[in-house]
């Protein structure tokens, strides 16, 4: 049974963003193939799907490598979920289905609920999961795409505090709901700014592991195929 690339994408992707792979280190066709059991065809198919997204370059003499991206591409990240998220939002006003509001409104009641039990774990990903559902109810494909890449780049590239008082980002999140509830695109996208903007506040750039670095300017690499 052949697996997908876009599953053995995953893989690679989530191994990326958890630190597995060092940032500049290689990434050969052989040893990917045998860590993720699969034969070389999907794994060169996710690489390429990778180095389109950012996390992978082609680097003369070297093939393959994790991205290096530097402090500017990691702030210009921010900045661009800040103008796209509340875009999303006012979509969603207008195109949410009543099934994609019984899931954010049942995730702000679980968030809302674990605020006061002190559960910053599960905050976190109900947290990922009340944006990825806000951006889903958009019903725009494209957006949505550029959304859930931008949260794995984030996810990556930075650490995030708990917020010093999660009931009240959860009260944020709950005001978000109620607009896009009410269809109110403006107030949904307004909202959504506000609560971007103070999310912004607690990212925290990672520190690289030992051999790894983050770049502070850009410098010219060689790169074949670089698509992004």
């Amino acid at each position: 049974m052949r697996i997908p690339a876009h599953s053995v994408c995953t893989a690679i992707r989530d191994d990326i963003v958890a630190g597995v792979y060092e940032r500049g280190g290689r990434l050969t066709e052989e040893l990917l193939a045998r860590r993720y059991g699969v034969s070389r065809v999907p794994v060169r198919e996710a690489l390429r799907t990778l180095e389109a997204e950012g996390f992978v370059v082609t680097r003369r003499h070297a093939g393959a490598c994790v991205a290096e991206p530097t402090e500017q591409e990691a702030a210009d990240l921010l900045e661009i979920r800040m103008l796209l998220e509340p875009l999303g939002a006012a979509r969603a006003a207008q195109r949410r289905t009543e099934a994609h509001l019984k899931v954010l409104r049942g995730l702000v009641r679980l968030g809302q609920e674990r605020s006061r039990r002190g559960q910053s774990e599960d905050l976190r990903s109900l947290g990922g999961w009340f944006h990825e559902t806000l951006a889903q109810a958009s019903g725009s494909p494209g957006l949505i795409t550029l959304l859930t890449q931008l949260r794995h780049k984030i996810a990556w590239m930075y650490a995030v505090e708990t917020p010093g008082r999660p009931a009240e980002s959860w009260s944020e999140h709950g005001a978000i709901v109620d607009a896009v509830a009410r269809g109110d695109a403006e107030r949904a996208r307004a909202l959504t700014a506000q609560h971007a903007e103070r999310a912004t506040a607690a990212h925290r750039l990672r520190v690289p592991r030992a051999g790894e670095r983050v770049r502070t300017s850009q410098h010219p690499v060689n790169t074949a195929g670089l698509q992004h």
